[in-house]
């Protein structure tokens, strides 16, 4: 997490400011910087560090400390996006390109979300809860066709069925299951909606061994 969307640097811009190459840097200086002036983001590849703690160590200044404690401005990582959604890293990272989620912000090649987005996405899912619905006095909108309509998941659904090259429609829930969250009884709903062409795209006349049979 990055607290309340502060500036940050990465080790490349710490050496290029020492005027010593990464590689020196690394090997002679990275272990002690790293123990004054700790990561943001300890679970990703990209190493980012608060940039006033990183500049008062550069300047041989006492290192001031973050601000502690949930702020609507912090800069969630796609796991800890997961964790308040109750969702998976990667099914958050499918509804960034699905348009479920915003893209967020990149920062050094990592990509963030605002907390204050993840936090009402939790408490108010489109279409459900407070402010989901539809208001007192409001012409009611068009009933969707189906229960899954708009619903992103139902492309990685018919993605899926694509590449599933008749495999049957249970194991290939499972497999959603397990990469995206949700449960496989939910993933077969959105198949069987998939494989009838309510994803909006044509049906993929994908059938299982049962329902060949029937």
């Amino acid at each position: 997490m990055i607290p309340r969307n502060r500036p940050v640097i990465n080790e490349p811009d710490v050496a290029r400011r020492l005027g010593v190459p990464l590689a020196t840097w690394r090997r002679r200086d990275a272990a002690a910087f790293r123990s004054r002036v700790p990561s943001l983001l300890p679970d990703s590849r990209s190493l980012l560090y608060d940039l006033a703690q990183a500049e008062a160590y550069i300047a041989g200044k006492p290192v001031p400390a973050l601000p502690v404690g949930e702020h609507p401005d912090d800069l969630l990582t796609d796991k800890e996006t997961a964790t308040v959604l109750g969702i998976t890293p990667a099914t958050v990272r499918a509804y960034a390109s699905q348009g479920y989620l915003s893209a967020g912000i990149t920062l050094y090649g990592t990509r963030l979300w605002p907390r204050h987005e993840i936090d009402a996405r939790r408490d108010n899912p489109p279409g459900q809860g407070k402010g989901g619905g539809r208001r007192a006095g409001e012409p009611q909108g068009p009933r969707k066709q189906h229960a899954y309509e708009g619903d992103p998941r139902l492309q990685t659904a018919a993605t899926a069925l694509a590449a599933a090259d008749g495999a049957p429609k249970s194991h290939i829930a499972t497999q959603l299951a397990t990469e995206h969250g949700g449960t496989p009884r939910t993933w077969e709903r959105l198949l069987t909606a998939a494989a009838a062409g309510q994803d909006g795209t044509p049906d993929s006349g994908y059938s299982d061994g049962l329902e060949a049979q029937a």
